[in-house]
């Protein structure tokens, strides 16, 4: 039989008793806590009598505003749909993608799930209780389908029942569709609640609770089990994509099978061969020996019947035959949570992916005196009842999990370690500026420390939180990399309606900055807004002489830079200077780094075509990057760059009209009269003449709606260059009519602005690295998709950041008052 493809294991997710999150149930394995518990205080429908279990607390409270339910529907919601999905979406951060940008790609969603309570106490309020939400709310198959909904994904997306193994054979049927190709990524989970009394009465008088209410699993106490709640989910991948992509592994599914116990002469008794072969199959499709695996997570759900026949069909499967001494080790978190019955097999299977991650072994509670029925010394098996090692760590860690359905569906998934970490191949970098080149005042160190933190949020309440979450994380000890968390920020979380960014060349002003969101405060270079403002952004070129010294200073900075806008505004700047140089004889490069020889700015007909190649260099730059701003605004010889950047000129015509004087200013030209468009026929051009800056829109479309502060007005291609130098500066009121038209932030590529406080929303931005990320961080705060992982580069770690911080309040049904037609209700 050949072996099956490997599946990674990338995100982690889970709610279950005392445990908010994987590493607090780790902690919890590791301590071996047993979280058992008389039902928590106010948890709605529980009766006098509710037996003690694994509980969750508030499972009424959902952020139906984050996932855009309505208060009405949500209260109709089976609670288990509204944990799926606050889980898929923490799943997918912890596996470092932003969840957002899966929407129309082919992820499939697989959860496991068998029980419904919540339709019991919906159907408590008979027919007048039912709403237009109620059929949704109740089929525990949308439970897979509103992730699928809320994250626009086109994979399978299904609910698995089959019993008590649903959610290990949810995590089956996920990495066959991910190997046949049918999914390309999956979301896999499991959930169970356990809301009203019926159901725990229901499998007591089955005959399945332990009076004890433990599960004593392989102990001689074992008498059944007790019931536990909650959910968890992870994100599957092909390994080789997964490696490929430079994904961070928890842990691979090595190999996976399914059965059935067929007729056992009663439906819900245990089949030992069909275990047995279920366990065989998996490890001869996961390619490894059956020496080879060191732990199995058990069913083991410390019942009379059951118990014996797993340790038999184990044994014989995994136990038996192995080298003296080397007894397979077992346990069952059953003892630790409760059994969590469609949840149960992907609880065991995270249970493990932690052990492998954290290469220990936690203990499995309960366990004083051997079964007298399970001779674990013949069948070459030990309970594992204390936190330790790996038993072979030098090798391989391999480890089982098994999970059984009551009608007879039997499951076993065979994990194992993650991959050694490949190196990451990068592209070779362009040859870096000698220092010598440049003087010694310009010289600019390798990296520039100013890093862009970015925060969103669905509303300010969670934007705040999501402060707070972020600052007690930089706080922690050893504390994170300030480059690592930015790039992890801007990676692996989506963009949502609130944002804020916190610029801070160290952790102290990175913390400050936080702090401010966390209290709604002002701090330093903090900006905050909403998205609902896309696409309101101005650039405004500038076009004054006492202008152009700061703003060449601040690029000769930028030029040099070996970040990646500095070397995407050097691309840019080398385009224009390769239109400049041949009609004038000399490069705006050698200029910016003060070269032997080069012209200096103060002749303006050297500072003109400088300040030009600046600021379209500077727009391109941004463009790059993602931002493409509503509109532009030429101020005074400014109005050539912001033509050529808004699409009205091609880079060669705009050249053509700089160098020979811009609007209106050539004596060869009578007054007032229009310039060509086109550059001198005897003036060799370095591109053809339609040749435009890079990621800018064609020459002619206007597609970016271009004003003059000449003529206070918009402009088309015919009228840039045509008004006469003697034209008065309608600069404030073009600013007017914008903001009244609903743009609402300008941000001026200038050192020296003109518009502050001519609008509340005026920004100046010089054209160094400080000013690219704080245009681009005003751009983003307002509605702007800036490309951040592209603006941080990759040479910076992944790291695992707080997850969402929802926003939850209590949806639950409100019981109908009974009407005086219907029957009283029964106690």
């Amino acid at each position: 039989m050949s072996h099956a493809e490997p599946i990674a294991v990338l995100g982690l997710a889970c709610r279950l008793p005392q445990a908010p999150g994987p590493d607090g149930f780790w902690r919890l394995l590791r301590a071996g806590t047993d979280a058992i518990t008389d039902p928590p205080a106010g948890r709605p429908e529980v009766a006098p009598g509710h037996r003690a279990g694994g509980f969750l607390d508030r499972i009424d409270e959902f952020d139906a505003e984050f996932f855009g339910i309505s208060p009405n529907e949500a209260a109709v919601m089976d609670p288990q749909q509204r944990l799926m999905l606050e889980l898929a979406w923490e799943a997918l951060e912890n596996a470092r993608v932003a969840p957002t940008s899966l929407r129309d790609r082919n992820v499939g969603v697989f959860v496991g799930t068998m029980s419904g309570d919540y339709g019991t106490v919906l159907h408590r309020n008979g027919l007048q209780g039912i709403t237009r939400h109620t059929l949704t709310g109740s089929n525990r198959g949308v439970i897979a389908n509103r992730i699928s909904y809320h994250l626009g994904l086109r994979g399978p997306s299904f609910a698995v029942d089959s019993g008590q193994s649903s959610s290990l054979l949810a995590v089956h049927l996920a990495c066959e569709s991910l190997q046949s190709g049918e999914a390309e990524l999956a979301v896999v989970g499991g959930v169970n609640l356990n809301i009203v009394p019926e159901s725990t009465v229901g499998a007591e008088r089955f005959g399945g609770l332990s009076p004890d209410d433990r599960c004593f699993t392989f102990d001689a106490r074992a008498n059944g089990y007790v019931r536990g709640e909650g959910a968890a989910a992870v994100v599957l991948k092909p390994l080789r994509r997964a490696q490929a992509d430079g994904d961070r592994i928890h842990c691979v599914i090595l190999g996976s099978a399914v059965d059935n116990d067929g007729n056992t002469g009663t439906l819900t008794v245990p089949n030992r061969e069909a275990q047995e072969r279920v366990i065989e199959l998996a490890t001869r499709r996961a390619g490894v020996g059956r020496d080879e695996v060191q732990y199995v997570e058990l069913h083991g759900t410390g019942t009379r019947v059951g118990d014996p026949i797993e340790a038999a069909s184990l044994g014989a499967a995994l136990g038996t035959g192995r080298p003296d001494g080397d007894r397979l080790a077992v346990g069952s978190v059953k003892t630790n949570v409760g059994h969590l019955e469609g949840a149960a097999g992907i609880v065991g299977l995270l249970k493990v992916a932690l052990s492998l991650a954290h290469r220990e072994l936690p203990p499995s509670l309960n366990f004083v005196t051997p079964n007298p029925e399970i001779p674990l010394d013949r069948l070459g098996l030990r309970v594992q009842t204390e936190l330790s090692p790996w038993p072979r760590p030098d090798r391989p860690l391999v480890a089982g999990v098994s999970s059984f359905g009551m009608g007879g569906t039997n499951c076993h998934v065979v994990l194992g370690e993650a991959p050694a970490v490949r190196p990451a191949v990068r592209p070779a970098e362009p040859p870096a500026v000698r220092t010598a080149e440049l003087p010694v005042a310009r010289a600019v160190a390798t990296g520039d420390p100013l890093l862009p933190w970015v925060l969103s949020a669905k509303t300010g309440p969670a934007l705040r939180a999501q402060a707070g979450r972020l600052r007690e994380f930089a706080e922690s000890d050893p504390p994170p990399g300030t480059a690592d968390v930015a790039r992890s920020l801007a990676v692996t979380r989506a963009s949502l309606r609130e944002r804020a960014v916190v610029l801070a060349a160290d952790r102290a002003g990175f913390l400050t900055g936080l702090a401010a969101v966390e209290q709604g405060s002002q701090a330093g270079d903090l900006l905050r807004g909403g998205a609902d403002d896309e696409g309101t952004v101005v650039l405004v070129f500038p076009g004054t002489p006492e202008d152009v010294p700061g703003h060449l200073a601040a690029a000769a900075g930028l030029l040099d830079s070996a970040a990646p806008p500095g070397r995407t505004f050097r691309r840019h700047l080398e385009t224009c200077a390769a239109e400049i140089e041949p009609r004038t004889g000399w490069s705006p490069l050698d200029v910016l780094r003060g070269a032997q020889g080069a012209p200096g700015t103060d002749a303006p007909e050297v500072a003109r075509p400088m300040s030009f190649a600046v600021a379209v260099a500077f727009a391109a730059t941004l463009r790059s990057f993602g931002v493409r701003p509503g509109a532009v605004v030429g101020h005074l010889d400014g109005e050539i760059a912001a033509a050529c950047a808004a699409g009205l000129l091609t880079l060669g015509e705009a050249v053509g009209l700089i160098v020979r004087g811009g609007a209106g200013s050539h004596p060869a030209d009578p007054p007032g009269a229009p310039e060509r468009l086109v550059p001198d026929a005897d003036v060799p051009a370095a591109s053809a003449p339609n040749a435009s800056m890079p990621d800018a829109t064609a020459a002619g479309t206007g597609e970016i709606p271009c004003y003059s502060t000449r003529t206070g007005g918009r402009l088309d291609r015919a009228a840039v260059g045509a008004a006469a130098g003697a034209a008065p500066d309608r600069l404030g009121d073009l600013v007017d009519a914008l903001t009244r038209e609903g743009h609402r932030v300008f941000v001026e590529l200038a050192t020296q602005p003109l518009l502050t406080g001519a609008t509340g929303t005026a920004f100046a931005a010089g054209p160094d690295h400080c000013g690219v990320l704080r245009s681009m961080a005003l751009a983003y705060v307002h509605g702007a998709d800036v490309d951040w992982p592209a603006v941080l580069g990759d040479e910076a770690a992944l790291v695992d950041l707080p997850t969402y911080a929802f926003q939850r309040t209590s949806h639950w049904i409100t019981p109908a008052a009974p009407q005086a037609t219907e029957p009283a209700p029964s106690p």
